[in-house]
C-alpha cells in the first residue's frame, strides 16, 4: 500500500494548514490533484508528499480519484509562496490547482481572438541583442540564472525575449512570457504567435472559466510550449521549464492585493530556481531594486531612431486646462498633416472632484474617505467601494449652486478634444472601456490601423505598446502621482513619463510634452533627459539612507474595523510583540465604511517578521472578532 500526505483545498484558515494522509492509487504521486473524503462530504486535495505509513493511531481512508497531475514543483512552488508571503498551503495549492470545469463544447483557441498581428523578425540584431541572446542561451546550458535586460524603448527587448524562447524550444524546453496587464496581452501574443503559431497559449483572469480551462489542458499535455499571460500565469501547469520573461518589470500590477498577497516577480525568480530555468526581467525603465541586485544585459538606445526630445509644459503659465496651447498646437499639426498621438491623464471619468465654491465642501464617498469622480453618466463614482450618486444641483450644506469641478479625468479629456480638435478621431483606453479582452483587442487594432487618431487612456496605454506612426505622446498631468504618501511615488512618476516618452517616434520624427504644476520636480527633469541611471543611482542612495528595498524588505499589516479607534489599538498591541524597526501605527483612509490603520517593519527577514505577525493575530483572533475588528499581513507591499 502507498500513502500520501495531502492538502485538503479548503478556504477556511483553521484548516488550510493541516495536512491529512491518505492511501494512494497506483500511479499517483507528489503533484497529484485529488479528490477525498473528508468529513461528511468530500473535497479536492493535492498530494504534497509520500509516505510508509500514516500516523499511529490513524486509518487512512483510500482517495476516492485521481482528477489531474500536476508538475512537482509547482507544489513545491506553492508551498514556499504560503510561508513566504503567510498564506495557507490550501490557498497557495489553489492558485497551482484550479478546479477544472467538466467540458461542455468545443471552442476556438482564445489566442486567435484576442492577439494583434506580430511583425517580421528582423534581418540581424544589434550588438546588445547578440550578446544578450548569447549569455542567456548559455545559462539554459548551465543551470539557469537572473537577468536584467535593461534598454531604451524601441532597444529591441522583444525579440530578445523571442530569440530566448527559440533557444528553450530548441533545447526541448518551455518558455512563460508574463505582461503586467491584460491590456498588453493582445500585441505580445500576436508576436509570440507570428514565430511560433499554435504552440503559444494565452493565460489570464480575463478568459471564461473553460478557456482557461482548455488553454491549462493544452500547456498540460505539452502542445503548447510558450504561454503568454498576466500574473497568474506564472502558475502554469508546464512540464520541462526553461524560461521566464518579465516584461515592464518595473510595474506594480504583478503583485496580488488580495490573500496570497504573492508578488509574480518573486515567484518568478523562485519558480526559475526550483526549475533551472532562466528568468529574465525586462525594462527600459527598472525597479531600484532589480537594478541592484541582478547581472544586466544592456542593449543600449533605441534601434533605428533616437528617443524624441521632450518639452515641459508650465501650467502655471497655461490658460488652458487639460488642453495646454503647446498641446492643442501639437495636436494641430497631426490634424493637417497626419499620424498619431498618445495621451496620458492617469484619472478616469469627468472631474477627479466635485467641490462647493460658497462653503468648501467636497463631495465624498460616505464609506470611504476619498472624492467622489464624476463621470459622464451625471453620477458621482467612487473607485474604491463603488458607491454612485447622481451629481448635485446644488450644495447639501449651504444650498450654493456654485459648484466647481476640479481637475480633469478621461472622459473630460477626451470631450474637450472632440470640441478643440474635431477632425482627429478619438479612441479611450481606461478600466471604463476595456473590461473585455476581446474589446480590448479590437480597440488596439483601431488605432493602429487609423490615421490622424488620438489614444487617450489612463495608465495602460503607456504599457509596452508598440505603433507605427506615433508622432506625438503626452502626458496631460504629470502632478497626479507626485503627491501621493509613498516612497516610491518619485519612481512611479519618473517610469510613467519616461515609459510614455518612448512611444512616440519610433518610425519618424516624434515630440513629447509633459504638462505639469511643478517643472522642476527631480523624476520630471529626469524624464525629459531620459536619464535612467541617474535617477536610479539617486534613488537608490536615498533608499539606502532610509533603510527602504532593496536594502530591506518591508511587512505591512492592515488593519480595519468599525471604529476609528480599534485598528490602531490592535496594532499598538502587535507592535510590542515585535522587535524590528517598525513605523506607526499609522491611519489609512477609511474604506467601504470601515476604519483602518497601518503598522509597517523593515526587515531583512521578512518571513521571520511575517510570521511573528500572523502568530500574535491567530492568538488575538478571538478578541479581534468580538470587537469587529481583522487584519492582514502583506510582505514586499507596492504601496503604502
Amino acid at each position: 500500500m502507498r500513502f500520501g500526505t495531502v492538502v485538503p483545498l479548503v478556504t477556511t484558515r483553521a484548516l488550510g494548514g493541516r495536512e491529512f494522509t491518505y492511501e494512494l492509487p497506483d500511479g499517483a504521486g507528489k503533484g497529484a490533484v485529488v479528490s477525498v473524503p473528508f468529513g461528511r462530504s468530500r473535497a479536492r486535495g493535492v498530494v504534497v508528499d509520500i509516505v510508509e505509513a500514516p500516523p499511529a493511531g490513524v486509518t487512512a481512508l483510500p482517495v476516492e480519484k485521481v482528477v489531474y497531475e500536476l508538475p512537482q514543483a509547482l507544489v513545491d512552488l506553492a508551498l514556499w509562496l504560503a510561508d513566504y508571503y503567510g498564506s495557507t498551503p490550501a490557498r497557495a495549492l489553489e492558485l497551482v490547482a484550479p478546479v477544472r470545469r467538466v467540458r461542455r463544447k468545443e471552442q476556438g483557441a482564445p489566442a486567435e481572438r484576442q492577439s494583434l498581428e506580430g511583425e517580421a523578425p528582423p534581418e540581424r540584431l544589434s550588438e546588445g541583442q547578440e550578446a544578450a541572446v548569447e549569455r542567456l542561451a548559455g545559462a539554459l546550458d548551465s543551470g539557469g540564472g537572473h537577468f536584467l535586460l535593461y534598454g531604451a524603448t524601441g532597444s529591441g527587448k522583444t525579440e530578445v525575449y523571442l530569440r530566448a524562447a527559440a533557444a528553450a524550444l530548441e533545447r526541448g524546453r518551455g518558455t512563460i512570457v508574463l505582461v503586467p496587464e491584460i491590456a498588453l496581452a493582445p500585441q505580445t501574443v500576436g508576436r509570440f504567435r507570428t514565430r511560433f503559431g499554435e504552440t503559444v497559449a494565452i493565460l489570464h483572469s480575463g478568459l471564461t472559466e473553460a478557456e482557461r480551462r482548455d488553454e491549462r489542458e493544452r500547456i498540460a499535455r505539452g502542445e503548447a510550449r510558450v504561454v503568454v499571460g498576466a500574473r497568474s500565469a506564472i502558475f502554469a501547469p508546464m512540464h520541462g521549464l526553461g524560461l521566464i520573461c518579465v516584461d515592464e518589470e518595473h510595474d506594480p500590477s504583478y503583485k496580488q492585493e488580495s490573500d496570497p498577497r504573492y508578488d509574480a516577480r518573486t515567484v518568478a525568480a523562485k519558480r526559475g530556481a526550483l526549475e533551472g530555468a532562466v528568468a529574465v526581467y525586462g525594462s527600459a525603465t527598472p525597479r531600484p531594486e532589480s537594478w541592484e541586485r541582478l547581472e544586466r544585459l544592456e542593449l543600449g538606445e533605441r534601434l533605428g531612431a533616437r528617443l524624441p526630445p521632450v518639452r515641459v509644459v508650465d501650467l502655471r503659465r497655461e490658460a488652458g486646462y487639460p488642453l495646454s496651447a503647446p498641446l492643442l498646437s501639437e495636436l494641430g499639426k497631426i490634424a493637417e498633416n497626419g499620424g498619431k498621438a498618445i495621451l496620458l491623464l492617469n484619472r478616469r471619468g469627468i472631474a477627479p472632484a466635485l467641490h462647493c465654491r460658497a462653503c468648501g465642501t467636497t463631495f465624498r464617498c460616505p464609506d470611504c474617505d476619498v472624492a467622489l469622480v464624476l463621470h459622464r453618466d451625471a453620477r458621482l463614482h467612487c473607485h474604491h467601494c463603488g458607491y454612485r450618486e447622481a451629481e448635485p444641483e446644488e450644495c447639501p450644506v449651504c444650498r450654493s449652486v456654485e459648484l466647481a469641478r476640479i481637475g480633469a479625468g478621461t472622459q473630460r479629456l477626451e470631450r474637450e478634444l472632440a470640441a478643440k480638435v474635431p477632425e482627429l478621431e478619438l479612441i479611450r483606453l481606461d478600466a471604463d472601456t476595456a473590461a473585455h479582452p476581446e474589446e480590448l483587442a479590437a480597440t488596439l487594432r483601431r488605432f493602429r490601423e487609423t490615421d490622424r487618431a488620438v489614444l487617450l487612456g489612463t495608465q495602460m496605454v503607456a504599457k509596452g505598446h508598440h505603433f507605427a506612426g506615433v508622432a506625438l505622446a503626452a502626458v496631460v498631468d504629470a502632478d497626479t502621482g507626485l503627491g501621493l504618501p509613498d516612497f516610491r511615488a518619485e519612481e512611479r512618476t519618473f517610469q510613467l513619463v519616461t515609459q510614455l516618452a518612448g512611444r512616440s517616434g519610433r518610425d519618424a520624427p516624434g515630440r513629447v510634452l509633459v504638462q505639469t504644476f511643478q517643472p522642476d520636480a527631480r523624476p520630471l527633469a529626469l524624464a525629459a533627459n531620459h536619464d535612467v541611471p541617474r535617477f536610479l543611482a539617486d534613488e537608490l542612495t536615498r533608499r539606502r539612507e532610509l533603510g527602504y528595498p532593496p536594502f530591506r524588505h518591508l511587512v505591512r499589516v492592515v488593519a480595519s474595523g468599525p471604529d476609528e479607534r480599534g485598528p490602531a489599538a490592535l496594532l499598538g498591541e502587535l507592535k510590542a510583540g515585535l522587535s524590528d524597526d517598525l513605523l506607526g501605527p499609522a491611519p489609512l483612509l477609511r474604506l467601504r465604511g470601515r476604519y483602518r490603520a497601518q503598522l509597517v517593519a523593515k526587515t531583512a527577514e521578512p518571513r521571520r517578521v511575517a510570521a511573528r505577525a500572523a502568530q500574535l493575530l491567530a492568538a488575538a483572533a478571538p478578541a479581534m472578532r468580538k470587537a469587529g475588528l481583522s487584519a492582514v499581513v502583506d510582505v514586499d507591499p507596492q504601496s503604502l
